[in-house]
């Protein structure tokens, strides 16, 4: 096993790999040089291969990757893969073993060419063992590294956890080299075609989530020159991340981009937008297209009513507060306590105290059935 670019070299090498070893799996001679197929991986995966095979391959990865220029001897590689028949766990869990203690070790690029190695067999570890050296490559940002396992992950899973896009992110926050991630990119768009919108969304939602705005919308510049074109999500993360850093005009520019696409805004998208124009305190077009929502037959959600119900109050506008807070009520989208509170506030500071506490009374008596903290929760965008 490629775990065993660790142990091109000398021999020292090897009693180091032996030293990470749990005591369980430490290593003992066999005297057969084949071994069984091992529990958790296909009959059709030949783990089992003579030790020769696995030297020459060693020699060639020794060559191009300049390690070490030895080999060590046969009989250590025969020893290491009747250690791994032998042990009574899976050989997943060896190899995430041996591929932790390796990263910890600071030999994060010999993790990476065991995870190729038992690639390369048709032996495919799941997505946890690939995290960890995305994540120990991420942390020493080795991008080459970390670039190679993510597109080795993706060309072993149909689908991944958002875990992985956040490693790949990660492993990004220190470098500002634009190549290697639009070169990424790229390759990527390529290995997953025709799924590859999909992939761009989620890389994309995962620099953003690591808070690199900017790399999340060249990584979105870029998409739009691949054979994998922005979709609904693509541009519904894009309104996201640039309402988030206040480029408001960019986003509306995107949103009727979207719609010149045609591609049809969904509520998240509307949502989205009224969110992020209230923050900035564009009330006057947030009443546009909640219009233009209303005509097309979409409707803002409870998070949306809340802050914008609240941003008209504090402007001074109750009036249009008031009538979106009936006006929610009308489409049985059920108030917050949040939403009383702000509104009887505002009526008192305005002198409007009867109204206040006919709004505190309905309050009281619909306390059981106001909308919670779980209610606040928007659904997910990607």
């Amino acid at each position: 096993m490629r775990i065993l670019v660790g142990i091109l070299g000398k021999n020292f090498f090897f009693s180091r790999l032996l030293l990470f070893c749990p005591p369980r799996i430490r290593f003992t001679p066999k005297k057969s040089c084949m071994i069984s197929i091992p529990v958790g991986f296909p009959r059709t995966s030949p783990l089992a291969v003579h030790s020769t095979e696995i030297v020459a391959n060693y020699r060639q990865i020794a060559t191009h990757a300049s390690l070490h220029e030895d080999v060590v001897a046969e009989g250590n590689l025969n020893q290491i893969l009747a250690a791994i028949e032998d042990a009574p766990s899976s050989t997943e869990e060896i190899c995430i073993a041996y591929l932790d203690k390796l990263c910890k070790a600071g030999d994060v690029s010999i993790a990476a060419r065991l995870l190729q190695f038992l690639q390369n067999k048709n032996i495919f570890l799941g997505p946890n063992a690939y995290n960890l050296v995305l994540a120990a490559a991420g942390e020493k940002t080795k991008i080459e590294i970390l670039s190679q396992v993510f597109k080795d992950l993706i060309m072993s899973r149909e689908f991944l956890p958002l875990a992985s896009f956040l490693n790949l992110a990660k492993g990004f926050i220190n470098t500002n080299d634009h190549v290697l991630l639009l070169r990424l990119v790229r390759e990527v768009s390529e290995l997953t075609f025709p799924r590859s919108t999909m992939f761009m969304n989620r890389i994309m939602f995962a620099f953003a989530e690591c808070r690199q705005y900017d790399k999340a919308l060249l990584i979105y510049d870029q998409i739009k020159d691949l054979r994998s074109k922005p979709d609904l999500i693509t541009y519904n993360t894009v309104l996201d991340i640039l309402g988030h850093v206040g480029r408001v005009d960019e986003m509306l520019h995107e949103f009727a981009s979207m719609k010149e696409a045609g591609i049809a805004p969904d509520f998240i998208s509307y949502n989205t937008l009224l969110n992020q124009l209230q923050k900035a305190g564009r009330l006057d077009l947030c009443l546009i297209y909640m219009k233009e929502m209303d005509e097309g037959g979409i409707e803002p959600d409870l998070l949306t009513y809340t802050a914008l119900i609240q941003n008209f109050g504090r402007t001074g506008n109750i009036e249009e507060s008031l009538k979106l807070f009936r006006e929610m009520k009308t489409k049985q989208i059920r108030p917050s306590i949040y939403i009383y509170r702000s509104l009887i506030n505002r009526l008192k500071k305005m002198g409007k105290v009867e109204l206040a506490m006919t709004l505190l009374e309905e309050m009281n008596a619909s306390l059981p059935n106001l909308a919670g903290p779980r209610d606040f929760k928007r659904k997910g965008r990607r």
